[in-house]
């Protein structure tokens, strides 16, 4: 029988090097289910070292996954491999990472086999709010046209009869109807959103935060306390200034509002290399952080909050959000909430290369 030439034989010290540069977190195990090697995409997940973890089991380097032990004795007791989706896994006090796992019988021990689900859980949130927004941006403009169209007659008719009202007192319920007409019409422009062609120029990010956080300053309660977190490394975008200056300010709002009579707001800003930004690999992507320490985003809210008119604050239009994720949107960009308590983050992505 003739052999393979020796420079097409897989050698151990190859082989091992094809292991360290995968992407996906290897792990064997022995007959006992302790760990015997972990390349370096597992050490990077689960946070441990590869000598750290040599000869323990997870249970005793990362306790309280119960759900992923059971499923590693099962294989090894029946032999047939299994492939778990999003499982959550535990891999520090108060983390954890959502990992599709495989797990295979290899000799008389295990190979598992982790990649980090949340890259792909990201881009499935994207995809599903960019299509909320489609459906709610086309629902949005069919209702204000519903609330214009009979305005213009109303606040009409209202100024007819206070000409011909004698009594202030009487005037004084016409100026009410004038004064609400013009609310609601002005609520109107802002479901309809702007129609005018970005005025894009290179923009400095924190020339438009600093003026954000100084509004903020100015409504927010004494008690609350607005700070900035500045990354100076940050280039800059071009941007409509006015549009995204009001993005901003929407989002800012909405956490002073959420935080009531105190508490702490951060305007943080950072960038993100090599980011998936709606279906784009992009090279560069300034974030900017609103996070407060408020009571946090209702969950019941969650899933439809950059919907229009969706709000759990009494009084509030539930329009403040949905306009700032068209704005950025138009930017290419994207609002996420990133954290809904403890605290609440919400994050604006704007390309920059």
């Amino acid at each position: 029988m003739c052999s393979a030439p020796a420079d097409r034989r897989d050698k151990p010290g190859e082989l091992a090097a094809i292991v360290d540069a995968l992407a996906t977190a290897i792990v064997v195990l022995d007959a006992r289910e302790q760990i015997r090697r972990m390349n370096p995409a597992a050490e990077t997940l689960l946070g441990i070292s590869n000598e750290r973890a040599t000869g323990k089991t997870f249970g005793e380097l990362l306790p309280g996954n119960q759900e992923f032990e059971l499923e590693l004795r099962r294989v090894s007791n029946d032999g047939v491999a299994s492939v778990r989706r999003e499982l959550e896994l535990v891999v520090g006090q108060d983390e954890s990472r959502i990992v599709d796992c495989r797990t295979s019988p290899m000799g008389d021990g295990l190979l598992v086999e982790l990649l980090d689900a949340e890259p792909r859980l990201a881009i499935n949130r994207e995809i599903a709010l960019l299509a909320q927004q489609s459906v709610s941006r086309n629902i949005t403009r069919q209702l204000a046209h519903e609330i214009r169209n009979p305005l213009g007659g109303l606040r009409g008719a209202a100024q007819l009869l206070q000409r011909q009202l004698a009594s202030p007192e009487q005037q004084d319920y016409t100026r009410v109807i004038i004064e609400e007409a013009d609310r609601l019409n002005s609520l109107a422009d802002s479901m309809l959103g702007p129609d005018q062609p970005l005025s894009r120029k290179a923009v400095n990010i924190h020339q438009l935060t600093n003026r954000v956080c100084e509004l903020l300053k100015g409504e927010a309660s004494p008690t609350i306390e607005v700070t900035e977190d500045y990354d100076p490394s940050l280039p800059e975008p071009g941007l409509d200034a006015n549009l995204v200056t009001q993005a901003l300010l929407n989002i800012g709002r909405n956490a002073i509002q959420a935080l009531g009579a105190g508490g702490k707001l951060m305007v943080r800003t950072r960038a993100e290399t090599n980011y998936m930004l709606r279906g784009k690999r992009r090279a560069l992507v300034a974030r900017i952080d609103f996070e407060d320490d408020g009571p946090g985003v209702a969950e019941e809210i969650r899933d439809t909050l950059f919907y229009p008119l969706i709000t759990a604050r009494r009084g509030g239009t539930g329009l403040g959000l949905a306009v700032a994720q068209e704005l950025i949107q138009r930017h290419d960009g994207l609002v996420q909430l990133r954290s809904a308590g403890a605290p609440t983050i919400f994050s604006v992505y704007l390309p920059v290369a």
